[in-house]
């Protein structure tokens, strides 16, 4: 069938609500548990009634509109979000290098999008996944400013040869990410004989998570970028805009400055001169807009006269079950990485405990910083396997007393190890066990950036 005007289409999108795939798959085409991609087809052939396609125009091509179909689920804090990026079209290499955004395939396949969104539940059936919510979707000013800038940082990697060095974390909110079976599913690029992965157009996860918490949850969200500023700045230089009229100041001026309880101790203080830095104080940094979208997440960095952090960068405790149950490519900490952009909040001590008994902290800048995908495939996949390794073969723990405490000592990755990242507890108290898979008993472990590798990363700010 054909939909001649957008109101049709949209009223058969709108009584797809409260649906299950079940009741709407004609063919039966959920019966066959391989059938990958099943879903969206259910609803292209048994709803909409036309026939799956891999076609560069849209689907609804005489109104440019793309059908997607994507979860959302319910996480253990109460909150939703998406389940998964949306992938959108294969990048040629080859071709897309000649184009405009305006003239390119993720524009001219995915300007508006039919976005149905179903809610994702863990064992059970997927004919009974229930579609919630139906929303035509198209891109608000703001963020097309950054997905005109992300498409170009694609797009000018590839001019530069590297391609096979394309990172979701390169971008905002429009991402490139891996698509296929495997990583041996190469493309010829055109700027180097280098062959790179396949790769698609997507929406990032996190950018999807925030249309479900607007669309779905009622949330919401608050801007600093208008699209003014968008159109002659990036992001980053926002950013860098906003934060460079405080570098200097000491922490104690800036709460001054800005009426904010002087509580460094505090988890609310250090968040609360960001969004006030941004204009919009007293705003959760999880309910600011850009940083949602993009996945950026804040830390601070704390220099010593010498330029180093004193303390190494802690993440979260290592899930032994879930890191030596999947492959590298899926794993955890691979993706942690690959699709996290950090704003480091850099803080130093200009002089040392002695001449400054009260540590005055002074305000150094920012630095929005994801990690290099080289980075993740070397140092941190070294840490990944030597951690299963040491699991498989049986982590050496042993026990010592220092001094009147008896200290839980073990072999994993120390920070010696590869000069990017280690394993150790967080925090003193070393109660805090868990069951390893080979049947030990361990420490609560976490992974940590080491205090060296941060010091490069910030020794030249932006």
């Amino acid at each position: 069938m054909e939909y001649l005007t957008m109101d049709e289409l949209m009223e058969k999108a709108y009584a797809a609500e409260g649906k299950t795939f079940g009741d709407i798959d004609l063919t039966n085409r959920l019966d066959n548990r391989k059938a990958k991609g099943g879903l969206g087809q259910v609803v292209e052939e048994s709803y909409f009634g036309y026939q799956v396609n891999s076609n560069a125009k849209p689907d609804f091509e005489h109104l440019n509109v793309e059908l997607k179909v994507t979860p959302f689920k319910h996480n253990k804090n109460g909150t939703l979000s998406a389940k998964e990026r949306l992938v959108l079209n294969i990048i040629n290499y080859m071709e897309e290098v000649h184009y405009n955004f305006n003239t390119s395939s993720f524009w001219r396949k995915n300007e508006k999008l039919l976005l149905m969104f179903y809610e994702w539940l863990p064992d059970i059936n997927r004919k009974d996944y229930r579609i919630v919510k139906s929303i035509l979707f198209t891109y608000p000013e703001e963020d097309l400013e950054i997905i005109k800038q992300d498409w170009q940082t694609i797009v000018s990697k590839i001019k530069a040869g590297k391609a096979h060095e394309l990172s979701e974390g390169d971008t905002n909110y429009l991402g490139a990410c891996t698509k296929g079976a495997n990583r041996k599913q190469l493309r010829q690029q055109p700027y180097s004989d280098i062959p790179a992965m396949q790769r698609a157009f997507s929406l990032k996860q996190s950018y999807m998570t925030v249309l479900v918490r607007k669309y779905i949850n009622k949330e919401k969200l608050v801007r600093f970028a208008d699209s003014d500023e968008l159109k002659e700045k990036s992001l980053n230089d926002i950013l860098s805009d906003k934060f460079s009229p405080h570098i200097g100041k000491t922490i104690k001026e800036i709460a001054r400055e800005f009426d904010i309880k002087y509580n460094p101790r505090s988890k609310s203080f250090v968040p609360s001169i960001i969004s006030s830095f941004l204009g919009i104080k007293g705003t959760r940094l999880n309910d600011i807009e850009e940083f949602a979208k993009a996945n950026i997440e804040f830390k601070t960095i704390r220099l010593e006269p010498n330029g180093k952090p004193k303390e190494s960068m802690s993440f979260e405790n290592i899930d032994f079950q879930l890191w030596t149950n999947e492959s590298w490519e899926e794993s955890y900490v691979r993706n942690r990485f690959l699709e996290t952009k950090f704003l480091f909040v850099v803080f130093e001590y200009k002089e040392s405990k002695r001449e400054n008994p009260e540590r005055e902290l002074f305000f150094k800048g920012i630095k929005l910083w994801n990690m290099p995908i080289q980075t993740i495939e070397k140092e941190i996949r070294e840490l990944w396997e030597e951690i299963n390794l040491k699991i498989r073969e049986g982590i050496n723990i042993q026990y010592k007393m220092r001094g009147k405490k008896l200290v839980e000592m073990n072999d994993l990755p120390k920070s010696g190890f590869n000069g990017v990242a280690h394993v150790r507890p967080k925090g003193a108290d070393g109660k805090d066990k868990v069951l390893l898979p080979n049947g030990q008993t361990i420490t609560k472990q976490c992974y940590w950036l080491n205090n060296n590798y941060i010091a490069e990363i910030v020794r030249n700010l932006e």
